[in-house]
């Protein structure tokens, strides 16, 4: 049986904070124009912390029966939990990476989560939480292994379904795979004709590896400038939601992922970080496959240091 319906996605939406829900969703004819297709930006970037992980933040602390939790995050999904933590009065505590991005470090913090920095990287910030969380009998969230994750962005896909013509191709950018596989539940039923493409950087590629081999695959590293979706060890019960539901795969390389962040600023007024901007990035490196067609795409994460910003935009 699949882990969640669009029964379930549809009764999120009276539970999540509206300041999540109904987020901008047009066809940007700059950028459309740029790239030889007809774009379709959803924008979740317009929200108190500027990504869509709030959707599912929200739904699992409304849900959460604890008064403690702990969780890793590379950023994003820090935030979207600490804010929910706050309304709910529950303390937590999160582990980054020792390299993580100072922006959102600060973000957590301020949110008033407790910010453990410890690992390399945020799937060795996520086994120092998961010892954590044993050592002191709390509770360990996991991004798309709670379900609540994979339902708060299903509603994403809920508002995408009614824009009002049918998107022949929907690009969803993929690192642990709750963005995905709920926007993907929604459309399977919804939009059966749409096919849906998971993208994911070339150096963080062990979800779609892994996909494509039928079996979990562990990379020792991550290198890739999106650190949004920069996994190397999968969660199992997400490669096996993603199986069900996923049409093809598509990884993108650091230079078009920079290159897509600039356009997104140029042709659309958007700050968009790494991982927000590997949908475009796939238009770039296929423009035959994508040429005149009605495409949309996630623009997850709009959260840079300003060092990023110089840098990239």
């Amino acid at each position: 049986m699949p882990r969640l319906n669009i029964d379930d996605i549809e009764k999120a939406c009276k539970i999540i904070d509206e300041v999540f829900l109904n987020s901008p969703q047009y066809e940007c004819e700059p950028l459309g124009n740029a790239l030889g297709c007809r774009l379709i930006l959803k924008v979740e970037t317009n929200n108190p912390i500027r990504s869509f992980k709030g959707r599912g933040g929200v739904l699992l602390c409304t849900n959460a029966t604890e008064k403690s939790l702990v969780c890793a995050s590379a950023g994003n999904f820090g935030q979207a939990i600490a804010y929910g933590c706050r309304k709910q009065n529950i303390a937590l505590t999160i582990f980054a990476a020792e390299n993580a991005n100072p922006y959102k470090i600060k973000r957590m913090r301020d949110l008033g989560a407790n910010v453990i920095l410890k690992g390399e990287d945020f799937d060795g910030a996520k086994a120092h939480a998961k010892q954590f969380g044993e050592e002191n009998n709390i509770r360990f969230v996991i991004d798309s292994f709670d379900i609540e994750t994979v339902i708060g962005a299903g509603t994403i896909g809920l508002e995408l379904s009614k824009f009002p013509e049918t998107l022949d191709y929907l690009l969803i950018p993929l690192g642990n795979g709750a963005l995905f596989n709920g926007i993907a539940t929604y459309f399977k039923a919804k939009s059966p004709s749409t096919k849906l493409i998971a993208v994911q950087a070339k150096g963080a590629s062990a979800m779609v590896d892994s996909w494509h081999e039928k079996r979990l695959i562990e990379h020792e590293v991550v290198n890739t400038i999106a650190d949004g979706i920069g996994v190397r060890l999968p969660v199992q019960e997400a490669l096996d939601d993603m199986e069900k539901l996923i049409d093809g795969c598509l990884l993108v390389e650091e230079n078009s992922i920079i290159e897509a962040m600039k356009l997104l600023h140029l042709e659309a007024g958007l700050v968009v970080e790494p991982a927000g901007a590997v949908g475009v990035s796939a238009i770039l490196e296929n423009r035959e496959m994508f040429a005149n067609k009605a495409v949309a795409t996630i623009i997850c994460g709009s959260n840079l240091t300003e060092k990023q910003i110089k840098d990239w935009l």
